[in-house]
């Protein structure tokens, strides 16, 4: 028969306390390892996060880089292009001449600044020889200025257009100051007509424009 004696009653007591103490300890262990757990999710699906985000970043970049290259070769391109219209039609004869205010100039492709700090530029979307042959040139500010003196030009007076074998006289029948945004006198004509463009004096909305018709197109 079981006896309380002191004896007994502590050792009861040692065993309850290791009993309660490894039943608290293992709860705690699960509740730490839980949140362990969780903790570690919750680091890791941020850390996937992060790499996601800087991969995301690291495929914008390349994006952006190609895109700046290709910016780059075509404009390295346009600039190649340029300089090879110019050296080709510094070999060839393509000027123009106005006796009116002395005037004589070699053409060149393109009205791009390039081609107009050393030439007079002919606008590329219209033709070369026959119908309306259009060109624009500075005329102040520049290392040349080439159209400084078109303004003085009147009805009447020539002016000399040469491209390769071919020459044709014009005959100036339009003096107009027409807003910067008008490209109605860059239209194509079935008369052979040759059309100057150049800046007007401290109106920068505004273009001077002399346009003449083939001599032998005039009854």
């Amino acid at each position: 028969m079981f006896s309380y004696t002191k004896r007994n009653v502590d050792t009861i007591s040692l065993i309850i306390s290791i009993i309660i103490f490894l039943v608290i300890n293992n709860i705690y262990s699960s509740i730490n390892q839980n949140k362990f757990s969780a903790y570690f999710e919750s680091n890791e699906n941020q850390l996937q996060i992060e790499i996601s985000e800087v991969n995301s970043i690291g495929e914008e970049t390349k994006e952006q880089n190609q895109e700046q290259q290709n910016v780059d070769k075509k404009q390295e391109n346009t600039q190649e292009s340029t300089e090879r219209n110019i050296e080709q039609n510094s070999n060839y004869n393509w000027q123009i001449e106005i006796p009116q205010i002395s005037l004589q100039a070699e053409i060149s492709e393109g009205t791009t600044q390039e081609v107009m700090n050393k030439y007079v530029g002919h606008f590329e979307d219209t033709p070369i020889t026959e119908g309306n042959v259009c060109l624009a040139a500075h005329n102040r500010g520049y290392p040349v200025n080439y159209f400084a003196n078109i303004k003085v030009l009147k009805e009447g007076d020539e002016i000399i257009y040469k491209y390769g074998n071919s020459i044709k006289t014009y005959i100036v029948d339009v003096i107009e100051i027409i807003e910067d945004t008008d490209w109605s006198y860059l239209e194509n004509t079935e008369e052979n007509k040759i059309t100057l463009i150049t800046c007007v004096e401290n109106e920068p909305k505004y273009r001077r424009c002399i346009q003449g018709t083939e001599e032998s197109n005039m009854e």
